[in-house]
C-alpha cells in the first residue's frame, strides 16, 4: 500500500490520460464512423442512394477490419503510424490505432440504428418535399438519436477497454500504469487501483449515457 501512496501522482497522470485519449478518438471515430455509417444506410439497395457497388465496396471493407482483434490491429496499423510520423508508441499512437478500431465499430452502429427508424416516417418527409439529403442527414439522426446515444455509450466503454490494451504496447494510460508499475513489479495493490479506476470511469460513462438516451426517448 505504501508503494500505491507513492504512486498516486503516477495514477492521476494516467487517468488523465487515459482520458486525453479516449475524447480524442470518440471525436475523431465517431465522426468518420457517423459518415460511413449513413454512407452504408443510404447507398444499400432501397434506401435513399441506392448503389449497388458503393455499398458493396463500403460494406467489405467495414467486414474487413471490424473483426480484427484489437491487440492484433495494434501491431499492424504500428507502420502504418510511423510512415505518417506518428510515433510507434505513446498516447498519439494509441489514438491513431483506437480511431481506427473505432471507426468501423461505430459505423456498423450507426447503419443499424438508422435501420429502426420505421419506413413511414421517411416516406412522411418525401410526401412533405423533404429532400433525400435532407432526410439522411437531418431527419434520420434525430429519429435514431435515442438508440444512436445508447450506440456511442457502448462505443466509449470499448473505447476505455482499448486504452488498457494499448497500454501494453507502451501507448500511455491506466493499462500501461497497470503493467509498467504493478504487473511487472509483483504489486497487485497498483494493479487493481488501475483496475478501479478503470470501472469508476465506465460506471460514470454508462450512467450519463443512459440518462441521456432516456431523455431523449422520452421527447
Amino acid at each position: 500500500m505504501d508503494r500505491l501512496v507513492d504512486l498516486l501522482p503516477e495514477l492521476w497522470a494516467a487517468t488523465a490520460e487515459t482520458l486525453y485519449v479516449v475524447s480524442l478518438s470518440l471525436v475523431f471515430g465517431g465522426i468518420a464512423g457517423l459518415f460511413v455509417g449513413l454512407a452504408l444506410y443510404a447507398t444499400r439497395p432501397g434506401s435513399l442512394f441506392p448503389n449497388r457497388f458503393l455499398f458493396g465496396t463500403i460494406n467489405v471493407i467495414v467486414n474487413f477490419f471490424r473483426p480484427i482483434p484489437f491487440v492484433i490491429l495494434l501491431a499492424a496499423v504500428q507502420p502504418i503510424a510511423r510512415s505518417l510520423g506518428i510515433p510507434g508508441i505513446g498516447p498519439e499512437f494509441g489514438i491513431f490505432a483506437i480511431t481506427i478500431a473505432s471507426l468501423f465499430a461505430i459505423s456498423r452502429i450507426v447503419e443499424q440504428n438508422l435501420l429502426t427508424v420505421r419506413p413511414g416516417v421517411i416516406e412522411a418527409a418525401r410526401a412533405t418535399g423533404a429532400s433525400r439529403s435532407r432526410i439522411l442527414l437531418r431527419l434520420l439522426p434525430r429519429e435514431a438519436l435515442g438508440p444512436l446515444i445508447l450506440g456511442y455509450t457502448f462505443i466509449v466503454v470499448a473505447l476505455v477497454d482499448m486504452t488498457a490494451i494499448a497500454g501494453a504496447v507502451a501507448a500511455g494510460g491506466l493499462g500501461e500504469f497497470a503493467i509498467v508499475y504493478g504487473f511487472k513489479q509483483f504489486n497487485p495493490a497498483v494493479t487493481w487501483a488501475a483496475v478501479l479506476v478503470i470501472i469508476v470511469i465506465v460506471q460514470l460513462v454508462q450512467f450519463l449515457g443512459n440518462a441521456l438516451a432516456r431523455r431523449v426517448l422520452r421527447r
